[in-house]
């Protein structure tokens, strides 16, 4: 089997706060760009009627924090979800088995003094009440207040929606301490809860989570003993130290926490939350079974949509290099204390034991199941947090703290190589640089290919902004491949944006798609995010190297190949995307030898279809379709 060699990197998302701007000259709509050449015979040689694939990214919510309480409409569909597993009943309450999904807290140390990565009952008492869900920093009004009344608004938005820009502050005269808004916040048990009610409208800003690589490794409490394994979950990941890591591991007891039980926190879709992606839902194809990559934030949780894999420390020519000692994590406790870590930064190298905190997550890979390769070679960093690349969205070179670039090689140069057109649009990429109160707001941490080496020379001819992607819609010049951001202000981030934007973001791309029925016909539309954002999720976690995968996060396919409100059971995640662009384009081929798009498709039984008996395994999302029927 041919491997294409390749590296990636990620960065570290600053998202900018809009306030008291206007909007720049030429900002409300990018002009027609130019033609599009016609597609190439590679380009038309696919193995499905797809020609055109689109994955749209939001951001940091899990399947659970936003399913909990759907029911499918297909007679034959089902899905795992808070409902469905009786932990919580349709109204929100807790249900028959809210013991399941218990939140514990930390009264002794787990690993004797050292990072822990599993604890055991001895080790941890039950909540009373959960930690009240914490307001976090977010203000009275929305941050964007002002964007409705500005010529033009935000270009990633239709007219009709800019108003949402404007509602959602919390209209409480505090930015710290318990959101009042949530009904019984001081008093909720010690599990899942429903965000939204009388006072909490589902289009609000609510307080951020913590979701970082060591945390979240800590949250999920894997481990491979009579405690925690169990045939459904032979992994052994408990999932229920949410609210313990978020409140130790960089509080010190005397100071109040601020990043608490918002982490249990659902919406209810069967009360009118997240009314866009439960339609998408009703009518499309879902996945109860799709994972953020890798245990962590956004930076290395979008790095496999372009590289099935993750970013090592270089020396900007493909070696691996050692980063300064002051960027290198120690997760191990401090002395005196259960958890609080010693130095909090950006790098770890997972192949040597002895480094903090690392031998605990080695010694439960290795006791798996199932054989993982743990893809830590010798001399190579990972990123623990989000680190900004080297390069900025048009492609000037950065300094100071950043990723170096990478001689590893990406899908869009797969692409390239085949000449099969695809490009990245990302919200905020024309105001990038430029004296635009939009400046700032696009995500250079989520895109892919802005830590490889040839970035640079790629920027012409691949990067754009996404009102470049509905010019190329109506004109129906969408190349085969697209990768979509919205800027930060719609991404449906927690805290700096609100799920009723990327929504609508989302709403608006799909129709302008479906308004062309002729590239319609044979276009299929991703709709996912980066990672789960913390939020708590009950489902089965399938570690396949030793960066994860994580909790599950949402995933719709919609096109005219997946209409039926079906629900797919098959194990995927980030890398799957890079799967799909393989197969159904005949690259023949892997990114590199390491990389995920190596692994196979999933095998499963039918009565325990989430747990692969093939594992490592991911699928390649094939599955979301039904390439013999076309519902018009």
């Amino acid at each position: 089997m041919r491997h294409y060699t390749l590296d990636r990197r990620r960065t570290g998302a600053v998202r900018a706060v809009v306030v008291g701007f206007s909007i720049a000259a030429g900002m409300s709509m990018s002009a027609a760009a130019p033609a599009e050449p016609a597609p190439t015979a590679r380009e038309l040689s696919t193995a499905t009627p797809i020609k055109h694939v689109i994955i749209i990214v939001g951001e940091n919510r899990s399947f659970d924090h936003l399913f909990a309480t759907y029911v499918p409409v297909a007679d034959d569909a089902r899905v795992r979800n808070l409902l469905s597993e009786r932990i919580i009943n349709a109204d929100g309450t807790p249900g028959p088995a809210f013991s399941r999904a218990h939140q514990y807290k930390i009264v002794s140390a787990p690993n004797g003094g050292k990072f822990f990565s599993s604890a055991d009952l001895k080790d941890k008492v039950l909540y009373t009440t959960l930690p009240p869900p914490d307001v976090g920093g977010v203000g009275a009004v929305s941050p964007y207040a002002a964007i409705p009344s500005l010529p033009g608004g935000d270009p990633g938005l239709p007219p009709q929606d800019q108003f949402l820009f404007g509602t959602g502050g919390t209209g409480l005269g505090f930015t710290l301490g318990p959101d009042t808004r949530i009904t019984n916040v001081s008093s909720l048990p010690p599990g899942p809860f429903q965000i939204t009610g009388p006072t909490m409208p589902f289009d609000a800003f609510t307080g951020d989570t913590i979701h970082q690589f060591f945390q979240m490794v800590q949250q999920v409490d894997c481990a491979i003993d009579p405690e925690h394994v169990s045939r459904r979950n032979p992994t052994g990941c408990l999932h229920d130290l949410q609210s313990a890591v978020t409140t130790t591991f960089s509080t010190p007891a005397t100071a109040a926490p601020h990043d608490t039980g918002q982490t249990m926190g659902f919406f209810n879709m069967q009360e009118g939350d997240a009314p866009y992606f439960k339609q998408l839902a009703d009518h499309y194809t879902m996945s109860d079974n799709y994972h953020q990559p890798v245990l962590g934030g956004t930076g290395p949780d979008s790095q496999p949509l372009g590289f099935a894999d993750q970013v090592f420390y270089s020396d900007g020519n493909g070696s691996p290099a050692t980063p300064a000692a002051t960027h290198i994590y120690n997760p191990d406790p401090a002395a005196g204390t259960l958890n609080l870590y010693t130095h909090r930064a950006q790098w770890f190298d997972c192949a040597d034991a002895t480094q903090p905190g690392i031998a605990a997550i080695s010694a439960y890979l290795k006791a798996l199941p199932y054989s993982v390769r743990t893809n830590c070679d010798n001399g190579q960093y990972f990123q623990a947090v989000n680190v900004n690349p080297a390069f900025t969205p048009k492609g000037v070179t950065q300094t100071g703290l950043v990723v170096p670039p990478t001689a590893q090689r990406s899908i869009g140069d797969v692409l390239s190589e085949n000449n099969i057109s695809w490009k990245y649009y990302g919200g905020g990429f024309n105001a990038d640089g430029t004296s635009s109160p939009l400046n700032g707001s696009y995500c250079n941490i989520c895109n892919p290919f802005e830590y490889q080496s040839n970035y640079p020379a790629v920027v012409a001819d691949h990067m754009r902004d996404v009102t470049d992607l509905f010019v190329d819609l109506a004109n129906g010049t969408l190349p085969a491949v697209s990768y979509v951001k919205p800027d930060g202000t719609m991404d449906g981030h927690p805290a700096s944006s609100k799920w009723t934007l990327f929504e609508a973001f989302a709403k608006n791309i799909v129709e302008l798609a479906q308004s062309n029925k002729e590239l319609w016909a044979e276009t299929a539309i991703f709709i996912t995010v980066d990672e789960g954002g913390g939020y708590y999720d009950s489902g089965f976690i399938q570690p396949v190297d030793f960066f994860g995968t994580g909790p599950r996060i949402p995933m719709v396919a919609v096109s005219p190949f997946s209409k039926g409100g079906h629900v797919s059971h098959v194990y995927n995640e980030h890398s799957s995307f890079v799967k799909f662009v393989e197969r159904n384009w005949r690259l023949h081929g892997t990114l590199s030898e390491r990389s995920r798009d190596n692994l196979p498709n999933p095998v499963a039984d039918d009565d325990n279809p989430y747990v692969p008996r093939n594992m490592p395994a991911i699928g390649d999302l094939f599955d979301l379709f039904d390439f013999d029927r076309r519902h018009d």
